[in-house]
């Protein structure tokens, strides 16, 4: 199956989980439960789990292989990036959706280099989420 996007997954006219996974297994299981529950789901990988594993490269390439190799609709999510630069390397790497979480910077410059993600995301057909403000709650 190729690999979804968000306006497939959520045009299924259902509620889509989205699970966070560090390692390659746990994504396979996340994707074997969707399969087994025939829905479609959101595999995310975040930044911190990026750095985990030393970069974007082998890990990024493993989600999306298990993403292709569903028999569900599975998009591949980059999750809490405050980097642009793994932003566009995930975009590059075939990830359909991203998350830009700029919210350490002030708010204009946060604004200004959203939407040059935004711009630069929407080229390939990769949807945005961003974090235009701060939430609270993590050190």
């Amino acid at each position: 199956m190729p690999l979804s996007t968000m306006s497939e997954v959520l045009g299924s006219g259902r509620a889509v989980c989205a699970f966070n996974a560090v390692p390659l297994e746990v994504a396979e299981g996340i994707v074997a439960g969707a399969e087994a529950a025939g829905v479609p789901v959101v595999l995310q990988l975040s930044e911190n789990a990026v750095r985990f594993h030393g970069g974007l490269g082998p890990v990024g390439a493993g989600f999306l292989g298990v993403a292709r190799d569903a028999g569900v609709p599975v998009v591949v999510h980059l999750d809490h990036a405050t980097e642009e630069d793994l932003v566009f390397e995930a975009i590059r790497a075939g990830f359909t959706s991203v998350m830009y979480d700029g919210a350490h910077h002030e708010y204009a410059d946060n604004a200004a280099r959203t939407r040059a993600v935004v711009q630069r995301a929407h080229q390939s057909g990769v949807w945005v989420e961003a974090e235009l403000g701060r939430i609270g709650g993590k050190g």
